[in-house]
């Protein structure tokens, strides 16, 4: 490989916050209204369009997964008109909603701007640099939390991580959500999980997926909307790619979006109800599942979760999932991932120090980067806990301006006190 070396440039600082958040997906979200809720001046900066990630952009058909208490609450309470359908997600009406929240809460929102380096002295965050239309720019902040997904931010100031699971690095398989139309939804079928059969006319529904859908593709899960006849089909599938690599994720795309009408196909053939669908929308962002753990002060292990594991130092209670593993060679869910085999009923806790990466200051994790195995990721990733995660990292964040202390140095009780204010329990009966 040949190399250009750039040459230094000086670059204008275009504001300093008290809490800089990088990526506005759901926790992303969370952390900057809870930040600023809690008196720090905050910023958020997104690269797309639009905020709300995979949940609005990425056409999430709903809130897998949940937690009690929070700010997700406070987001299903506000984004849902039919509550027989709160967790069904209305992308256009949650983009709002999160919209909302921000300029409610004071927080300075920058789209169309990327996070492309960090600004790291003495082994500490001091802000970012960003890329947009208005040229190359730095932010400087007090604390940075790194809501990307992928924890690029982390990455670029030293925090040590491993991608994928611990035995060979591979990671779950990307997918690109759609949305059809024309569906007759008296007759249609909806199966509940990737595991279920469903007898059909012509066989089985799941074999038959997997004999005649293009490969990796090979499961049929399909979701209603918020609109009448209108689906939303989770039925593509990229494997063998990395989420930080660009030449994958356009791969992964590309590949995706050509499984699509072949699916639309399958539908017609195979599918009560679906007979006469059509293709009517697309997402425009590819749902990226697994990437990057990072090694935090703490670690959240399958085991934590089975156990239902409450923390002294808790920074998110009652959270409560399956593991979710997509198989990494193909369509479905792996062994870890057989949803109906997950027989704990209670919820469990994440720690504030898998918030809190080793090695570097300044900064705090956020959402599915958090510190966590490969398998306890698959349950943690889901987007009602990465919103209550962005909540405690946002108000730990406020916290450690307001005392003048690192992240690491936060005093937990504190923290905790915060979160009680806002509705987190520990307890069903606080």
């Amino acid at each position: 490989m040949s190399y250009y070396i750039e040459k230094p440039k000086i670059i204008p600082i275009l504001t300093e916050v008290d809490v800089l958040v990088a990526g506005a997906g759901p926790s992303g979200v969370a952390a900057a209204v809870s930040a600023a809720r809690n008196g720090a001046k905050t910023m958020l900066l997104e690269q797309s369009g639009d905020v709300g990630g995979v949940s609005t952009n990425g056409l999430m058909s709903h809130w897998t997964g949940n937690t009690k208490g929070g700010i997700y609450e406070e987001i299903l309470d506000r984004s849902c008109d039919d509550k027989s359908m709160r967790t069904t997600i209305n992308p256009e009406k949650l983009k709002l909603c999160l919209l909302e929240l921000l300029n409610e809460a004071g927080v300075t929102l920058q789209l169309y701007t990327f996070a492309s380096d960090t600004i790291v002295e003495n082994g500490e965050v001091k802000g970012i640099i960003i890329e947009s239309k208005s040229g190359r720019q730095a932010i400087y902040s007090k604390v940075v939390i790194d809501a990307t997904g992928d924890g690029d931010i982390a990455a670029k100031a030293g925090a040590p991580y491993f991608k994928g699971r611990e035995t060979d690095g591979k990671m779950q398989p990307m997918t690109l959500m759609f949305k059809v139309g024309g569906v007759n939804c008296e007759t249609a079928l909806f199966p509940p999980s990737f595991e279920t059969t469903f007898p059909v006319p012509k066989g089985d529904l799941q074999s038959l997926a997997r004999k005649h859908l293009p490969a990796p593709a090979g499961h049929v899960l399909l979701y209603r909307s918020t609109l009448p006849g209108v689906v939303t089909c989770n039925m593509t599938n990229c494997t063998e790619v990395d989420g930080t690599n660009a030449a994958d994720l356009t791969r992964a795309t590309i590949l995706c979006r050509k499984q699509i009408p072949l699916i639309v196909d399958f539908l017609h053939e195979y599918v009560p109800g679906y007979e006469a669908c059509y293709l009517l929308s697309s997402a425009s962002m590819i749902g990226v599942r697994e990437t990057r753990h990072f090694e935090g002060e703490k670690t959240l292990t399958e085991n934590d979760i089975l156990e239902a594991r409450v923390f002294d130092d808790w920074a998110v209670t009652k959270a409560h999932f399956n593991f979710d593993i997509h198989n990494i060679k193909g369509a479905g869910l792996d062994e870890h991932g057989a949803q109906h085999k997950f027989k704990q009923n209670k919820g469990y806790t994440i720690p504030y120090g898998c918030l809190v990466p080793k090695k570097v200051d300044g900064l705090l994790l956020c959402g599915r980067n958090i510190s966590g195995t490969h398998v306890a990721h698959s349950n943690f990733r889901a987007m009602p806990i990465c919103a209550n995660i962005g909540q405690a990292a946002g108000i730990a964040a406020a916290l450690c301006v307001k005392t003048e202390v690192k992240p690491r140095e936060l005093d937990v009780k504190q923290l905790q006190k915060a979160l009680k204010k806002a509705g987190v329990t520990l307890d069903e009966n606080e």
